[in-house]
């Protein structure tokens, strides 16, 4: 399986500052084991993850 991810710099105004943010657009909730190895792959300070929906 494929899963695109964005590196993307949080709370900042300029590239590079801020807190670095790894995001990982999901059709669909992934198994727990998948979510904790993307989390451990990327070692963020704060791992979030979240499924984006449709709005409406």
């Amino acid at each position: 399986m494929r899963i695109k991810q964005y590196q993307v710099d949080a709370f900042a105004n300029r590239v590079f500052e801020g807190n670095p943010a790894a995001i990982c657009p999901l059709d669909a909730w992934l198994p727990d084991e998948w979510l904790q190895a993307i989390a451990e792959e990327n070692n963020p300070a704060c791992p979030v993850l979240a499924m984006m929906r449709p709005l409406g």
